[in-house]
């Protein structure tokens, strides 16, 4: 990479990561898709990532996914098809997308030129990405731009949020983490999902995590107390690594100074939603 050491992972993390992800935390979201017919939470979040992949199974969404208990999705897929498309379901995304952003970033915000600086930016970094062997990205990237400009952020953020998860999921099967041993490891560091939300959002048991602790601690990627040994930290960012390296293309075609740009508008649209409550106060951390 001719870009600065960890730029691109940086930008990823702290405003591109972020301002996809308020929409899985926006009661503009379950309240959209209340009116079609769904109103169990887990179903409403299924249906509204899955849906650029069409009427799919709980099979594809098992893989593509990754760390969501299979036995979970099974019990909403295709089920939650019979009550509401696809199509439905992007639409209903949208409009939830407009009202959560207004609302978290204010009106001013969303109308600003700075607002639209950082879509064309974001959406300049996509033209880098690529689709094979990128199932949630290539889905996605068939879509079509939303025209008004926080609309366009958000569905850039949305392709280059999946682009590297695609990403992510072949360094995983490289590191040999399974879809438990991800997830707790990834809470190990501090900055993943909290035990409650793992079970919530996932679908896994105390006794899957406990099991998972278990394979780790047996190869010596975590300690007896649960933390990460120097061993763990390592897998953990070769992991890391391994996933910059994977999804470079777009920030490389973005640039150095447009990557900057990028990171600097994007981290305070997020700080500013995260002050506005964008996301659950317990949702990261190692408790």
């Amino acid at each position: 990479m001719t870009l600065p050491l960890l730029a691109a992972r940086r930008c990823w993390h702290a405003a591109i990561n972020p301002l996809h992800a308020t929409i899985y935390f926006s009661p503009d979201l379950a309240k959209e898709l209340a009116a079609l017919g769904v109103t169990d939470p887990v179903a409403v979040n299924l249906a509204s990532r899955a849906a650029a992949m069409g009427a799919v199974g709980p099979g594809t969404v098992t893989a593509t996914f990754y760390n969501y208990r299979h036995d979970l999705l099974a019990r909403h897929l295709p089920a939650v098809w019979d009550t509401v498309t696809p199509e439905q379901v992007l639409a209903a995304r949208l409009r939830a997308a407009d009202a959560t952003l207004r609302r978290l970033l204010g009106p001013e915000t969303v109308e600003s030129p700075e607002l639209a600086e950082a879509a064309d930016l974001a959406m300049r970094a996509t033209e880098g990405c690529t689709r094979h062997a990128r199932t949630l990205y290539a889905a996605h990237a068939d879509l079509p731009v939303p025209e008004a400009p926080h609309l366009r952020l958000w569905h850039a953020t949305t392709l280059l949020r999946e682009h590297r998860g695609d990403g992510h999921l072949a360094a995983l099967l490289l590191a040999a983490l399974d879809p438990v041993e991800a997830l707790v490891s990834h809470t190990a560091t501090g900055r993943g999902m909290t035990a409650k939300w793992i079970k919530t959002i996932r679908g896994w048991e105390q006794s899957d995590l406990d099991a998972a602790t278990g394979r780790l601690r047996e190869r010596g990627i975590l300690d007896a107390d649960g933390e990460l040994t120097e061993e763990g930290k390592a897998v953990r960012e070769r992991l890391e690594v391994e996933t910059d390296r994977l999804d470079a293309a777009p920030y490389e075609h973005l640039g150095e100074q447009g990557l900057a740009r990028l990171a600097e508008l994007g981290s305070g649209f997020v700080s500013r939603a995260i002050g506005a409550g964008a996301f659950p106060r317990d949702l990261f951390g190692r408790a």
